[in-house]
């Protein structure tokens, strides 16, 4: 009789022991999908300060959060495929970088926090209502230099007296060329 109870005494005892561990490892981490549009190599000096950084705010990978990344490989018609997988995925957050990703991701959810690192005219864009009250769930840094054109223009008819045309070579398919 003493060796039953024993035995249901260990049992007991490693049920306890181990139940915090699995649940531990039934939570799920915060995840941070990261949509990039080119490749990983070609991103790669980039991700690894949004790493090391999310490591000095004692973030790290596997261990506080999840790191998920995707890349468009440069076919930006794989933004919104990404974006899509990400939100079904339901991640907690999008970082992107770049205009056309984060529209992608705005399209595709408007219930996933998005930040972009890098977009230009996000106001005139649609991403952002405005710069100082962005609104909605997308958030970033603008590249917006439209406001500086002109006091580039101004600088260069300083500087070159005979001034009297100027080319400017952009892609009129960007957002950021038309500006």
């Amino acid at each position: 009789m003493f060796d039953i109870r024993r035995r249901e005494f260990i049992t007991l005892l490693g049920a306890t022991v181990s139940w915090p561990l699995a649940a531990r490892a039934e939570q799920k981490l915060p995840t941070v999908g990261y949509l990039g549009s080119s490749t990983a190599s070609a991103q790669s000096q980039w991700v690894a300060a949004f790493v090391q950084r999310l490591r000095q705010l004692g973030w790290i990978d596997s261990r506080t959060i999840a790191l998920e990344y995707r890349w468009a490989e440069g076919r930006s018609e794989r933004f919104a495929e990404i974006a899509a997988e990400f939100a079904l995925h339901k991640v907690n957050v999008i970082v992107t970088s770049g205009t056309a990703p984060t529209l992608a991701a705005k399209r595709v959810t408007s219930d996933v926090p998005i930040i972009f690192a890098v977009a230009s005219d996000p106001i005139g864009n649609g991403l952002v209502a405005s710069l100082a009250r962005p609104g909605g769930n997308v958030t970033g840094l603008s590249i917006q230099q439209t406001d500086l054109a002109a006091k580039k223009l101004a600088l260069l008819r300083e500087s070159v007296p005979g001034f009297r045309r100027l080319a400017v070579m952009a892609n009129i398919g960007s957002p950021a060329g038309v500006l």
